[in-house]
Order: C-alpha cells, then structure tokens, then sequence
C-alpha cells in the first residue's frame, strides 16, 4: 500500500458476502465465464458463526477468490461483509443506471451473475468493473468512519488550504484513502496474478480490467468533498466543524455513466501495452474507461454473447431516446396495454405532525417490446 492519499460488524449479520466474490473478479479471460466476486453481493452467508477471526473455512468456502484474494480475505475477514455490501451497492447502481438502455445489467444467476456478457471486452463489462470498484471502496471507506473494522477509523485526510482559518478540521470523517488503498489491493489481486503472454488476447483483457478498476476507485476518491456542520446559540453559525465525506453514490454512479458514454477504443500495442484504436483520441487518464471489444447490440437473445434482448421490456412510445420503443425494440415493434397505476395523491399535513394521503387508482398505457 503507497503513500497516495489514503470491528466486526454487528453480530449475527453478514450479507451480501458470497455475491462480491463473483462481483469483483468477473473472469477476465475471453472463454468461460468462471465463479467471481460479484456473488458475494447477491447470496447471504449461510453460516454467520464462521465469520470469526482466524477462522479458515469462510475464505475456504468462498468460491471465486484468487489465492492473492484469499489471503486478504485471511489478513482482513472484517473487511469481507462490506466488500459484499460494496459489490451490491455497484450491481444496484449499475440497474438504475442502465434501466434504460437495452443492456440493462441483468443478473441471470449467483454465480456469474452477470452470464457470459463478460466474456466479452465491451463498453459494459468496462462499467461493471469500474462500479464493482468503486462499490468496494465506498462501503470500506464508510466502514471506516464507523468503526466496524480494526485496522483504520476516521478520516486522516489533511486540512484543506483552502478551508478558513476560523473553521475546525476534525469530525469523523469517510476514510477514503484506506477505502482506496484497501480495494485496489483486493479487486486487483486476482487481474495481477494472471500470467498471459505479452500482447495476447489476454493479457490485453486484464490490462482493460485493472484500467477501468482504476477509474471506478478514482470516481469515488475525486468525488469525496467537505462537508461542514454549523455551532452556536440560535443557529449563527459562528464555529463551523468539517470532515471528508463521500459523495452520494448516485453521482459516482452517473460520473461512471458518463466515463462508459465516452469510454476509449483500444487494442495491445507491440510493447504489450493498451494503445488506442483511433490516434485521432486524447491518451485515456486513469479516470476514464476503456474497451478492446465492440458491443452486441443486445436486441435478440442471443445464447452465444449472453445478450437477453429486448423482448417483453418495456419502452416509452412518446421518446426519442435509448428507453424510446423505436430504439428498445430494434424496429420490430410493440405491443400496447393498459394497466392500474396506484400512487399516494391528495396529501393533507395534519397538526401535529404527521401526513395523511389518500391512494388514488388511474389507469395507463404501457408499451412492450415484441
């Protein structure tokens, strides 16, 4: 661990840990996808009472893990319950984000999780990646602060020159360069072990994965900004007290989406080095995503790609964007129905101090992809 700037949970409950398992080593190879640390998001530990330090057999029992990971996993099993949470954090974002396009980042089982989609080296197994790693460092760095793991606490994070002199530096906050430093070591472990020739297929494969590992971990370290919180009589504000904290995923999320919008082309140079496809393109930074595959188009199911296509998703017939029923459905058309929409409506504030409302029942068109 560099110098970049840088207690067991409550009992009985550990979840999430076997979906980041498959979540956060999705197999960089170009043939089967194998079990991964994304898993550790989606199915809750079995056997509470294995979590215990220096209990062998929950690393054991966990499949997916590089032995680098697994012996992280040894060194920090406090940590292992927040990767899990960090990995269902990144698949969650990663559906709201793309509830709109074709892809929508399905999950087809526990183990892959999400099938043989990442096979291939696309623009969407880049954001899986990217948010994966980033999940992993917002949930550590936020355990941190919360004192839920023994080897850091509280944010260390130098006073910013910027802040005014009369204003304290302190609180507790989010311990994002342990986050960073702490995910980087794990997520990267398995990509770093591999041993492909230089210049294969491969060994460009998991070039893409630790670069767009990088950019998930950067979105959540650059976002990361200072909150304050205000003393004194009356609400004057006359002493201020502020920490570091980590920004709402949502925006980390939508930084993401914007980073796999203009993520870059690239394919393994002579050097074995990623070099872009187009030279025409600015050098990608550690912050943006990268690709060495196109995309299927996602429109038909396909057994081969693992796309699930577009049939029976549903789609707004008045758009002209990606949800649009014109573009969701690839031209093949759609099929309208109308069903009841139940919403809260005619809300009324009661003193003192609660809110009634009533539940009203309309009827609506939906739209379906043939």
């Amino acid at each position: 661990m560099d110098n970049r700037p840088v207690r067991r949970r409550r009992t009985g409950v550990v979840r999430h840990l076997l979906l980041a398992a498959a979540f956060l080593s999705c197999s960089s190879q170009l043939m089967l996808v194998d079990a991964n640390s994304w898993s550790l998001g989606l199915t809750p530990i079995q056997r509470p009472e294995m979590y215990i330090i220096g209990a062998q057999p929950l690393c054991s029992q966990l499949s997916g893990l590089s032995q680098g990971q697994r012996k992280l996993c040894q060194l920090y099993q406090d940590h292992m319950t927040y990767i899990g949470d960090g990995a269902n954090t990144g698949i969650k974002e990663c559906q709201y984000q793309f509830r709109q396009r074709r892809w929508n980042c399905s999950t087809v089982d526990n183990v892959s999780v999400f099938g043989r989609v990442m096979q291939i080296g696309s623009r969407e197994t880049a954001f899986t990646y990217a948010i994966s790693a980033a999940g992993v460092v917002n949930a550590i760095s936020r355990a941190c602060r919360e004192g839920e793991l023994s080897t850091c606490g509280c944010s260390r994070a130098a006073r910013p020159r910027d802040l005014p002199r009369d204003w304290l530096w302190g609180g507790c906050g989010d311990n994002v360069h342990y986050g960073y430093r702490f995910a980087r070591e794990f997520v990267d472990a398995r990509e770093r072990e591999k041993n492909y020739p230089r210049g294969s297929p491969e060994h460009a494969r998991t070039l893409m994965n630790l670069h767009n590992n990088e950019a998930g971990r950067q979105a959540v370290y650059n976002l990361a900004n200072v909150a304050c919180k205000c003393h004194g009589v009356s609400g004057s504000c006359s002493l201020k007290t502020c920490w570091l904290q980590l920004a709402d995923f949502r925006r980390v999320g939508e930084s993401l989406k914007e980073k796999y919008d203009s993520a870059a082309a690239m394919r393994i140079g002579r050097k074995g080095k990623l070099e872009l496809v187009d030279k025409r393109f600015n050098t990608p930074t550690p912050e943006d995503m990268v690709y060495i595959d196109p995309s299927p188009d996602y429109c038909l199911r396909n057994e081969t790609t693992g796309s699930l296509g577009t049939q029976g998703r549903l789609c707004n017939k008045t758009s002209e964007g990606m949800d649009g029923c014109e573009l969701m459905c690839c031209g093949r058309g759609y099929d309208q129905f109308k069903t009841y929409k139940h919403e809260r409506c005619h809300c009324k504030f009661h003193w003192c101090c609660y809110v009634k409302c009533k539940r009203c029942t309309t009827l609506v068109d939906q739209f379906v992809c043939k």
